[in-house]
């Protein structure tokens, strides 16, 4: 058989039977930095059912797409008997395998991680067409999924390996007939293979998984706006080449017990793409749901408790700024499904839900790509007048909403010095109010553009890199735009995912800018055109600003002595009346002006000439 294995260049979060890996001893023994010690506490191997709520008995139809653990052809999480997930250079070797028995599928390299490993994608295709263009040419729908984001996340991964094995050898091999399927078994590499026992302790399995974060402790579903990860380039480059039509991010979610065991979302039709958000409403969940249910599972909606410990306060619906896949996708005008499986569910029973949704989602997606990709078109053509910056829950009381959830208590911990929740394993179902976050909170009119001098380098990358239209100017040139002054500029307390964030509200000024050879201009007429105000505008929560990238603009760098203001001040206010008009109100108004010589001063001298007129002034403007 014709190996097919090749490298290709690319440019750049709310029981069953089940196995628990997640509780044993919580480190090692042995004393660690400092005093403190770290000691091992009395569980045992897994199963662990004296630590997690209890099981709720589970026998799902799905099943029966499991290979007995002597088959051959069976993945190596059938062959540990559903509580095992391989490591990178087993999940490689073993997809090698697949690929020399077929000829539908390929495995490609998209690129290596920082600590060298191959983050790999697998492409299934029924004509045996392996590059964008000539998947594109084909006109089926292409769905792209991902796993391990979140590396100790990973039922995606053997979920998929799975899917490929049935849909390679015959079984479901009908799915490649309307549409292609690009898949990414494992995203975060090298988070991947720091792999132990004590990866996730609220989490059923499987026996070793990998971190959450990235080797840099970068946490890549934070990373999808500023892109300061390796692995988040070479993702969002193979979007951009790859094209697909729909995208779907695998992941494990955390907190409150509830019956669900695979709940997913996106945004719904508030967000920047409400003609895909009706698309996914009205052909993806209906099928979705479906399937899952046919095959023993119970989906349920990407929700949040407002508080864990008392179900019936209600349940928040997010709307995911761009640092997250889901976000990201929404504003960018690409499909984008977030699946997040139910932790205190066994891996078993997660695994082959995830099976079931990703082949529901192909049917689908290739069924109704015609409707799919006028959806796509619609909003990738659209361009509002007013952009939200920000979204929150409407103060009008919220609707209620059934929700299939497990018993709780309050229990005493000694530990906790108090009470804490418990669940019984008992399920209940509950009306709750549904808290969604979908009236805009900021917005903003749409400019025309926005102008960035060439200096602002790590910007100018980042908006490539997005697959921004950018066009850069060969000749100084002036313009008129608003600028934004930064009025009281705050930094946070600590950093977050590697970066100090800042805020601060804003005055807005007109100016006559003259930005220089190289300055590049960033019209919002454009497919990413949303994209681009959500990076530019510096009160979005995942603006570059708020990431710090501009933090130059906050420092001063030139001051003024008082034997020199001094007297240049009391002849501003003798020659200047209106001047002294001003100053003498402030000073009445304003003790602690009154009071502060350095602060009068100051005042006097941001009032002439000599003054920065540049400090915290927000260097991108913004043409109308």
């Amino acid at each position: 058989m014709v190996n097919r294995v090749r490298h290709v260049g690319v440019i750049g979060a709310i029981g069953a039977i089940g196995f628990f890996a997640g509780l044993f001893f919580l480190t090692q023994p042995g004393k660690a930095q400092g005093s403190s010690k770290r000691v091992p506490i009395s569980v045992p191997d897994p199963p662990a059912p004296s630590i997690l709520p209890p099981n709720v008995p589970w026998s799902g139809k799905s099943l029966e797409l499991l290979l007995p653990k002597e088959d051959s052809r069976a993945t190596p999480f059938e062959k540990s008997g559903g509580i095992e997930s391989p490591g990178h250079a087993e999940t490689i070797e073993w997809v090698k395998g697949l690929v020399a028995r077929t000829d539908v599928l390929e495995m490609v390299t998209l690129g290596t991680s920082p600590e060298g490993r191959d983050i790999v994608m697998v492409i299934g295709s029924e004509q045996r067409v392996f590059t964008p263009k000539a998947l594109a040419a084909e006109g089926k729908a292409t769905v792209f999924a991902h796993s391990g984001i979140h590396a100790g996340e990973i039922d995606g991964k053997d979920a998929g390996l799975m899917l490929l094995r049935d849909i390679a050898e015959g079984k479901k091999r009908d799915i490649l007939s309307r549409a292609n399927f690009l898949f990414v078994p494992i995203f975060n590499v090298d988070g991947h293979e720091r792999r132990s026992r004590y990866g996730r302790i609220n989490q059923r399995g499987p026996h070793e998984m990998g971190w959450r974060t990235t080797a840099r402790n970068l946490n890549l579903n934070r990373d999808y706006a500023k892109i300061d990860t390796p692995e988040m380039k070479i993702m969002l480059e193979a979007l951009q080449i790859w094209r697909p039509d729909l995208y779907l991010d695998l992941h494990v979610t955390d907190g409150a017990d509830y019956q669900y065991d695979i709940t997913y979302g996106y945004t719904g039709t508030h967000g920047y793409s409400p003609n895909i958000a009706r698309w996914l409403d009205d052909n993806l969940k209906p099928a979705v749901d479906r399937d899952l249910k046919s095959q023993g599972h119970i989906p349920g909606p990407l929700v949040f408790a407002t508080d864990a410990a008392e179900m019936t306060k209600g349940i928040f619906g997010w709307t995911a700024s761009p640092r997250f896949s889901n976000g990201y996708g929404d504003t960018i005008h690409l499909p984008t499904v977030l699946v997040e499986n139910h932790s205190l569910k066994p891996y078993l029973q997660r695994v082959l839900g995830t099976y079931v949704f990703l082949e529901s989602a192909l049917r689908t997606a290739g069924r109704d790509v015609a409707s799919l990709r006028e959806a796509i078109s619609a909003d990738r053509s659209s361009r509002r007048k007013t952009v939200p910056l920000s979204f929150q829950v409407a103060q009008e009381p919220p609707p209620k909403v059934e929700f299939l959830g497990i018993e709780s208590r309050m229990r005493h911990s000694v530990a906790a010095g108090g009470d804490v929740v418990e669940w019984t394993g008992k399920p209940v179902t509950l009306e709750v109010p549904y808290f969604v976050a979908k009236q805009p909170k900021l917005v903003v009119d749409r400019p025309a553009a926005y102008w960035i001098p060439p200096v602002w380098t790590e910007v100018l990358d980042r908006l490539r890199w997005h697959g921004v239209e950018l066009l850069t100017i060969t000749r100084p040139r002036q313009v008129n735009v608003e600028v934004s002054r930064l009025t009281r500029p705050e930094l946070a307390s600590s950093a977050f995912e590697g970066r100090v964030r800042v805020s601060s509200p804003v005055e807005v000024e007109t100016r006559t800018m003259t930005y220089p050879t190289g300055s590049v201009r960033v019209s919002t007429d454009q497919p990413l055109g949303d994209l681009v105000i959500l990076l530019l505008e510096p009160q979005a929560e995942d603006s570059f600003f708020q990431w710090g990238f501009f933090l130059e603009t906050l420092t001063r760098t030139e001051y003024v002595e008082s034997y020199v203001m001094g007297p240049t001040g009391d002849r501003m206010l003798e020659e200047d009346p209106e001047l002294k008009q001003e100053f003498e109100a402030k000073l009445a108004a304003e003790p602690e002006f009154r009071d502060s010589p350095r602060r009068r001063l100051q005042w006097l001298y941001s009032r002439t000439p000599f003054y920065d007129d540049h400090w915290r002034i927000y260097p991108v403007g913004r043409e109308r």
